[in-house]
């Protein structure tokens, strides 16, 4: 871990000032999703929630051209929902959702081994990732807009009003 997770939000940078590993091993500079609104969820394969993929899927082909990224991060956190390698849960989320948003390297989103990014995130919102599905709303500067619990689905009306909101931002 870094000294102080907000020192990134101090600085501006938010989740901008990561660089990440996709899920098949390119390493990628977060600064790319610079002006783009972003939803960073951490996904698991064997979940009671896993078939948020769908629904995740549709929402960022409904909301991509409007400026929606949608990043999803595999951790095997809770329960070791999410058992495979990257590979395996590449070919897992492309046969049974067609997931066509990026998806990162498989890490840790609590405990002793949290993420940078993770960790800034939780940070920020003052509240632990509680289960899978857990997502982010970042807005377009690459700060924290809001967090949501596994129970909130994509297309609850909170995130969409949130989402639309900050799709709006100049």
């Amino acid at each position: 871990m870094w000294e102080d997770p907000a020192d990134f939000g101090e600085l501006g940078e938010g989740i901008h000032a990561f660089t990440m590993t996709d899920i098949n091993g390119e390493m990628v500079d977060m600064r790319r999703y610079r002006g783009r609104v972003v939803l960073v969820v951490n996904v698991a394969s064997r979940c009671g929630y896993t078939d948020q993929y769908e629904d995740l899927q549709s929402l960022y082909s409904d909301y991509w051209e409007q400026g929606l990224v949608i990043l999803g991060f595999p951790a095997n956190n809770f329960g070791g929902q999410e058992p495979g390698s990257d590979e395996d849960i590449a070919e897992f989320c492309s046969a049974n959702y067609g997931v066509t948003f990026p998806m990162f390297s498989k890490i840790s989103v609590k405990g002793d081994d949290i993420h940078p990014l993770y960790d800034y995130l939780v940070e920020a919102s003052g509240q632990e990732v509680s289960w899978n599905f857990n997502k982010f709303l970042v807005g377009k500067d690459g700060m924290l807009i809001e967090h949501y619990q596994s129970g909130v689905t994509p297309y609850s009306d909170p995130l969409i009003a949130a989402l639309e909101a900050a799709l709006s931002v100049e």
